[in-house]
């Protein structure tokens, strides 16, 4: 099935390249930088890469700060007389816009705690720490000053901070791709195509592992937006490839009154052995 949904996600992007376009009634925004900064005035409505798993492709106004964090994440994942339960005190990313279209960003679970329990046995191992550290660069190629249509490329870098039983101990990264289209009656469609180079599970080397994603967005209210996708991921690691899927929802809140600054939750709910069963989560967003 993720085989299928992959395939599909990769043809409708191919006949989306026609619809990529700015606004051309949009200001012109190119002598902003990190060192002149972006006045508010010309500051663009909060955009964020939350709730759900999708990554917008909208950047960070530049000289602007962007605080992008969870508050509490959990998940659950259940197979074979396994329990594994995982817990993220916080998980902060941070960005920074260098010029109009493009930002950088830091991401790293400062506390994460994972718990596994073997059906029958008496005790239940514990790993706790930091998390691992991921950099990105986001680089929007159009749409981030308005038009019907927005495309960003997003290569990132995954450097081994966590201990064992957290991380892997390996250097990995990718690329991804995010699409989103302004849709009729005020729903938004984000497309996520991702190609990544991840540590083999045995041995050396690495193979490519890759996922997509269809998110549909809809205002409820002028202040809360929400959210639901499909996701599907597929590892070829050379000791058999792993299939995943889940169906996500999200909702998010930004306050009439505090337009810098948004709260969310989700849930994330596996549709494979693969997969966990449940993920859920609150988080907070603001720009400075």
């Amino acid at each position: 099935m993720n085989r299928m949904m992959l395939l599909a996600m990769t043809f409708t992007l191919a006949g989306a390249g026609a619809a990529w376009a700015d606004d051309p009634a949009a200001p012109d925004k190119s002598g902003f930088t990190l060192f002149n900064p972006t006045p508010d005035a010309d500051l663009r409505s909060l955009c964020t890469d939350r709730p759900t798993k999708s990554t917008s492709p909208c950047t960070v106004d530049a000289g602007r700060w962007q605080l992008e964090s969870d508050i509490y994440n959990f998940t659950q994942q259940s197979a074979d007389g396994v329990t594994i339960d995982t817990q993220l005190f916080t998980n902060p990313t941070l960005k920074l816009g260098l010029t109009n279209d493009l930002d950088f960003e830091v991401n790293i679970a400062p506390y994460e705690e994972v718990s596994t329990h073997v059906a029958g046995a008496a005790t239940t191992a514990h790993a706790f720490g930091v998390g691992d550290l991921y950099l990105r660069a986001k680089y929007s190629l159009a749409g981030d000053d308005g038009g019907d249509a927005g495309f960003a490329l997003v290569p990132y870098i995954k450097v081994p901070t966590a201990p064992t039983g957290l991380g892997n101990g390996e250097i990995e990264g990718g690329i991804i791709a995010p699409l989103q289209f302004n849709l009729p009656l005020n729903w938004q469609l984000v497309i996520d195509p991702e190609v990544d180079a991840l540590a083999n599970n045995v041995g050396s080397g690495r193979h490519l592992n890759t996922s997509s994603l269809l998110s549909f967005s809809y205002p409820l209210t002028k202040a809360v937006t929400v959210s639901a996708e499909i996701w599907g991921d597929i590892s070829f690691d050379p000791t058999g490839t792993v299939d995943q899927g889940s169906f996500d929802l999200g909702a998010a809140w930004i306050p009439p009154k505090a337009p810098t600054f948004q709260l969310d939750g989700g849930v994330n709910l596996g549709l494979d052995r693969a997969t966990p069963g449940v993920q859920a989560y609150v988080g907070v967003s603001h720009r400075f």
